[in-house]
């Protein structure tokens, strides 16, 4: 019951009215006849409007039941998805598991047993707290729980279908937990219709679990997609545990990264410049051991990579921030991935120092580390003031100025030098055969390039060999210059290329499937479980596209062959990238996967920065670009040729 007066509603100056939240009460002679519109929302409609923001997929139901399961001093934890978690998803522990009243209790709105009060979450150790998770996944799924403790002899079977409770009873278990989560947003079709495919939600789930797995490498997990399995890990140290995710092509080029402070302690890894890439790079900050985004942090790992590595390219790091709980917040979404920090500009500043400290002993130590056995210990130094040593003699060759290697008869090998030795290679009044000719012509032969330069007639900045053309010239290796009616037109060949090759493999893509070309040695790459998903999702678009790619399981794939035209590029980074393009959104439309992988195609077989052209490639390429579809523009909106008007020229010279 609410009391209101004349301070809250000025139309009822003297009248106090008892308003109830159960009914309402008609006011005739006041234009606000209902008073009482504000009800209290039952509790399934209210888990199902909580389950929005905590769970959005199958990968949130991962997550959170992991966590859980991490909270509960699991050692041993595997996940079983049917349909990418559409159908079925399970997760089964060997913690500390729940009692008959806390298994029924669990489901309730904010119940947790991981705080008390409010203070409490400045002290957090533990990854959940909100107490939101499962009674969200019970009011749109259908949940099946088996737990038992390890003091009791019997556990306990509960199952919920829309935050009902549809049957309890004892039931024989090990200690832990084993949650089955069936037909996910079953009462909420209009959630269920806009999950992604099977292999985006799959991706999605594998990318959730990584970032747990990352920060308890002493803990096993596994995890099975549909009766296969992906990822199967056993305890180990940190950076064992990156090597079984990520391979150790990845590990290889890892830097350590380790620095001590009353404010902070950062410890991890960070890529060697050479593991740069231009999308699809592992990136991780944990802090506490809960995983984050921070991109004011993520300037900083850039930030010590200026000059070291091209802009456009991001390098991995794996590193973990300890501070103390009370300066931190983690309270501010339920995803619980955003996180404030009380001391962000001087963390940053650590951060940037450390990363540069690690670049810096990378450099100064050499990368190959001989073999010393055997090797003398002091090498003598030559002294000549040292008579005892005998003086090394300086060796003689000799050179039969005579040798004629188009003349017949007798080699000319033996012959002895005469007295009179004419200078001219085959005597004064020797005839030259025809290929004695040629070749003193072509050595006789002026250096063209060297005459221009001498008069004049070419910058020294521009390619002489290209401007032979009448009406075209190539600038430092990227830009072609050319005359256009407005003035002096500038084509930058780089991107001009890649718009090329973006309309042609755009093309390939809706044609017959394109010849490939065969590798002599087929290369195997070792993917993680959210690559082998992404891959698994678009290889049929790369089987049209000309690559020969085979699944050798366990997240090994072997490159058979390549399309025809890419010879001479790196087969594993190529797929590498374009898998890094396909997951960098988990596209759904096929028209939308076609075009990121022909933008990544097409940057890796592009001119590179700096090739000199021939006339007969310039014309070649102006006239392609001049056909394509937009000759302005590249794929990604970036500008291919601009135009300096006369007006501007002819200001330059007044």
């Amino acid at each position: 019951m609410a009391l209101l007066d004349d301070r809250v509603f000025p139309f009822l100056t003297h009248t106090r009215v008892s308003i109830s939240l159960s009914h309402r009460i008609a006011n005739p002679f006041n234009p606000y006849r209902y008073l009482d519109l504000i009800q209290l929302l039952p509790d399934s409609v209210a888990n199902q409007i909580a389950a929005g923001e905590v769970i959005q997929r199958p990968a949130s139901m991962v997550k959170e039941l992991v966590e859980n399961a991490i909270d509960a001093g699991a050692q041993h934890v595997d996940v079983l998805a049917t349909d990418a978690g559409r159908t079925s998803l399970q997760v089964i522990d060997d913690g500390c598991g729940m009692s008959e009243t806390d298994a029924r209790l669990a489901f309730e709105r904010h119940a947790t047993s991981k705080i008390r009060q409010a203070t409490d979450l400045f002290t957090l150790t533990t990854m959940g707290f909100r107490g939101e998770a499962l009674p969200s996944i019970a009011a749109v799924a259908q949940v099946e729980l088996q737990t038992r403790t390890a003091e009791q002899e019997l556990g306990t079977r509960l199952i919920l279908e829309g935050s009902r409770v549809i049957s309890q009873e004892p039931v024989a278990c090990p200690v832990g937990s084993n949650f089955i989560v069936k037909n996910l947003f079953f009462n909420v079709p209009a959630r269920r219709k806009f999950l992604k495919s099977n292999a985006t939600e799959l991706s999605n789930i594998t990318s959730e679990l990584e970032r747990i797995v990352l920060v308890h490498p002493e803990t096993a997990f596994t995890l099975t997609s549909n009766g296969a399995t992906l990822m199967s890990l056993t305890p180990s140290s940190l950076k064992g545990r990156i090597a079984a995710v990520f391979g150790q092509r990845l590990t290889d080029k890892l830097l350590s990264v380790e620095v001590e402070t009353p404010m902070v302690s950062i410890h991890g890894f960070v890529g060697a410049p050479e593991s740069a890439r231009k999308r699809g790079a592992q990136q991780y900050f944990f802090v506490n051991n809960r995983y984050m985004r921070h991109p004011y942090f993520h300037r900083a790992v850039q930030e010590a990579f200026t000059q070291l590595i091209p802009s456009d390219e991001q390098v991995p790091y794996f590193i973990y921030f300890d501070v103390e709980p009370a300066e931190i917040d983690v309270n501010i979404h339920p995803t619980k991935t955003e996180i404030k920090f009380e001391n962000e500009q001087p963390i940053w500043q650590i951060l940037l120092a450390a990363v540069r400290e690690s670049l810096g002993r990378f450099a100064a130590v050499p990368t190959i580390d001989f073999d010393t056995e055997g090797r003398p210990t002091d090498i003598p130094v030559y002294n000549p003031l040292d008579t005892t040593r005998p003086l090394p003699q300086q060796p003689v060759v000799e050179v039969n100025p005579n040798y004629n290697p188009f003349a017949t008869g007798p080699s000319s090998r033996e012959q002895h030098t005469p007295s009179g030795w004419d200078p001219t290679p085959y005597g004064r009044d020797h005839t030259p055969s025809g290929w004695e000719q040629l070749y003193r012509d072509l050595s006789s032969t002026p250096d063209a390039s060297a005459i221009a330069s001498e008069k004049g007639i070419f910058p020294s900045n521009l390619d002489t060999a290209s401007t032979a053309h009448s009406s075209m010239a190539q600038y430092r290796g990227q830009y072609l210059l050319t005359t256009a009616d407005e003035g002096l037109l500038f084509v930058d060949q780089h991107r001009a290329h890649i718009r090329i090759l973006y309309d042609r493999y755009l093309t390939q893509f809706s044609a017959s499937p394109q010849p490939s070309q065969r590798l002599l040695f087929p290369e195997v790459v070792k993917l993680s479980a959210s690559e082998s998903s992404t891959l698994t999702g678009v290889l049929s678009d790369l089987l049209a596209l000309g690559f020969d790619i085979s699944d050798l399981g366990s997240g090994a794939f072997s490159i058979l062959g390549i399309p025809a035209g890419l010879e001479g590029l790196d087969p594993q980074s190529l797929l590498l990238d374009l898998i890094g393009a396909a997951a960098d959104r988990g596209i759904l439309p096929s028209d939308d996967i076609h075009s990121r992988l022909a933008i990544a195609l097409a940057r890796a077989a592009a001119i590179p920065v700096g090739q000199f052209l021939s006339p007969i490639e310039q014309d070649d390429l102006l006239c392609q670009l001049h056909a394509s579809t937009d000759p302005v523009h590249t794929p990604d909106g970036h500008l291919i040729q601009v135009v300096l008007p006369q007006e501007t020229i002819d200001k330059l010279f007044r």
